[in-house]
């Protein structure tokens, strides 16, 4: 099934503009996937009360057209943030990547991997901005 995806990138770590263009091109070249359009990035507070090392991120989101199940964009996704090197080690801590993957046009997805929209979405005022963004623009 062909669906549209929009994914939040974000990254507090290191180069946070290339992690960003480097998830975008791995994200441009994942098989029976487009890259339809990007959002502005913008700069935000780390979430949650932990200690962050990391300081503001650069946060982005993306509307990609995809024939990939969404578990399987799910892993592919994996895969792009431990080729940046994230580490996961404390929850809404310092990363230098990280994508999820909030919502499709016409899928959901309720099982303990994978929650689709993305249960933060109500949560993160940057996504609905960056995702009005992607929706004006006719994605």
């Amino acid at each position: 099934m062909r669906d549209i995806a929009y994914i939040a990138l974000g990254s507090n770590l290191g180069d946070r503009a290339g992690y960003l263009a480097f998830a975008l091109a791995r994200l441009a070249a994942l098989p029976g996937s487009r890259l339809l359009d990007a959002s502005s990035v913008e700069e935000t507070a780390p979430m949650g009360n932990i200690p962050n090392g990391g300081g503001p991120y650069l946060n982005q989101m993306v509307a990609l057209e995809t024939t990939l199940a969404p578990h399987a964009l799910l892993e592919a996704l994996h895969a792009i943030e431990h080729d940046a090197k994230r580490e996961r080690t404390i929850r809404w801590g310092p990363r230098t990547l990280d994508l999820d993957i909030v919502m499709f046009d016409a899928q959901t997805v309720s099982d303990p991997e994978l929650t689709v929209p993305h249960p933060g979405l109500g949560q993160r005022e940057f996504w609905d901005r960056e995702l009005a963004e992607l929706k004006a623009k006719g994605r």
